[in-house]
């Protein structure tokens, strides 16, 4: 007898659906063929199977079993199959009715013992799933809450295959999954708030800047100025994910089966890799493609702490991704491209040593160390870091001063007001913040007083600016303004701008 049923399977991002088709054939030797294209983790799923069935309390058939896993021209992986393959040999064994399978997608792996097991990918498959109408979705009940990121009302978490059986035997009933509502705080508890960090006043200004209008931002300073502490207070100063945000960044880490209460919560990512990671780990890649610390930090911050110590190569793959917020990934089974918008937040020493420029230390590197050093980061990446920010030593009268600045909930405040002028400025283009502007969204959205452009040209004969950092000065003075509430731009932003243009390494 033959018995269909629907799962799906993910290319890159994308959820695509899979029709099962379970074929039981009442003559020949007993067999179990998985056909359409099967990774070997399909094929181990044979076993899986088998037993999980036995333990069920269900006989399998001793007969030839023939799975087809449809469109047969998909390279298909992972271990969700196992649940939707396990009720088709037992809908095609007549234990449970073709019917009771219609208009439902099964999505799960097996234990031996038959228990439902989590699996990545989930997002983008209820994504499909409401894209084809299919009324009811079944995923294991671990994988249940990321369903509260959609409106869909049929997603039934499953314990076990006894369990779904018994349901679409209508001998119990599974309950749809109902998201539990949670307040959530207006303010991030953490132990990077930025009030607890002395001095370095005007670091803090710049990650303020860095936060209202997406800007990169370089810290360089020697060891022990707090460059580290104030790269993680930047969560802290960050609003909250939107609707469509969470969505983007949920699917990454769906995929990549790290999805994680802070997502769902709306916080944004911040990713700190190691500086001895791949060229691969951090763009993506591999031999089944999949994203990189870039894309997991998505429409969030990616720290990169000990710049110059990175591979020279891994960090120059990195200079399209900045520009453009996507990256492309091409290999043999196909080309994929995954978004990569993501807030770069990088950490240097001045030399080899960390102490160049010390006013209480010296250098002990060479000049040829130094040269080497500042080698590593290469001009072109460096001009697409929008905000370079000297990180002095802190001063003992500082760290002993009971004075307390600003704390990270005002500074938040002020950025979300920023961001809302933003979003009102880009109303109905794809731009989110004042660093995506190209050129010709600057002259069009950003208006100079003309002593304010005066400054600027004369900023650019003098410093020999190029046309990419002109651009950029006007879009960091536009942040500028929109933080202090002001709709033109005026001399003062454009000097306090200036501030932050690349120096050398």
């Amino acid at each position: 007898m033959l018995a269909k049923i629907l799962t799906g399977t993910t290319f890159g991002l994308q959820g695509i659906l899979v029709e099962i088709e379970v074929d039981v054939a009442g003559r020949g030797f007993p067999t179990f063929t998985i056909v359409g294209l099967p990774g070997k983790s399909i094929d181990e799923s044979k076993d899986r199977v088998r037993t999980a069935i036995t333990n069920a309390g269900y006989e399998m058939p001793d007969s030839r079993i023939t799975v087809n896993l449809a469109p047969a021209d998909i390279p298909k992986s992972g271990s969700s199959f196992d649940l939707a393959i396990a009720l088709g040999i037992l809908s095609a064994s007549k234990i449970l009715p073709q019917e009771v399978l219609d208009d439902k997608l099964f999505i799960g792996e097996l234990s031996l013992k038959g228990s439902v097991r989590s699996v990545s990918g989930i997002i983008p498959l209820i994504l499909m799933a409401q894209e084809k109408k299919i009324s009811q979705i079944y995923v294991p009940v671990d994988n249940a809450p990321e369903s509260t990121l959609f409106s869909h009302k049929g997603v039934y978490p499953v314990i076990s295959l006894e369990q779904t059986i018994a349901h679409l035997r209508s001998e119990i009933k599974i309950k749809p999954y109902i998201p539990i509502e949670s307040e959530i705080e207006d303010e991030l508890v953490s132990s990077y708030d930025l009030a607890k960090i002395k001095g370095q006043e005007q670091a803090k200004r710049a990650l303020e800047i860095a936060a209202a209008g997406f800007h990169n931002i370089h810290l360089k300073g020697p060891p022990g100025a707090g460059k580290t502490l104030l790269s993680r207070s930047m969560p802290t100063i960050l609003p909250r994910l939107d609707r469509r945000e969470k969505l983007e960044v949920a699917k990454i880490y769906s995929i990549v089966g790290q999805m994680n209460n802070d997502i769902l919560r709306g916080i944004r990512p911040f990713r700190s890799p190691h500086h001895t990671t791949s060229r691969v780990g951090l763009i993506g890649g591999g031999r089944n493609p999949s994203p990189g610390e870039i894309s997991l930090a998505h429409r969030g911050v990616l720290f990169l702490d000990e710049f110059p110590e990175y591979p020279r190569n891994v960090l120059e793959s990195m200079r399209q991704p900045l520009e453009d917020g996507l990256v492309t990934v091409s290999r043999a089974s196909g080309t994929l491209t995954f978004p990569a918008r993501f807030l770069l937040l990088a950490a240097s020493n001045p030399c080899p040593c960390g102490y160049r420029g010390h006013p209480k230390k010296n250098c002990t590197c060479a000049p040829g160390m130094i040269e080497r050093y500042k080698k590593r980061l290469s001009g072109p990446l460096l001009d697409r870091i929008d905000l370079h920010i000297d990180v002095p030593p802190v001063e003992v009268s500082e760290l002993t001063d009971e004075f307390e600045s600003e704390s990270s909930a005002l500074v938040r405040a002020r950025v979300i007001q920023a961001r809302t002028i933003q979003k009102k400025r880009f109303k109905s283009t794809p731009i989110s913040f004042n660093s995506e502007m190209s050129s010709a969204d600057v002259k069009k959205y950003c208006f100079l007083e003309k002593e304010a452009e005066t400054l600027l040209n004369k900023a650019v004969e003098t410093l020999s600016l190029s046309a990419r950092s002109y651009f950029k000065i006007i879009k960091i003075a536009q942040t500028i303004a929109d933080l202090d509430g002001y709709k033109s731009i005026v001399s003062e932003y454009i000097a306090e701008a200036l501030q932050y243009r690349a120096k050398e390494l």
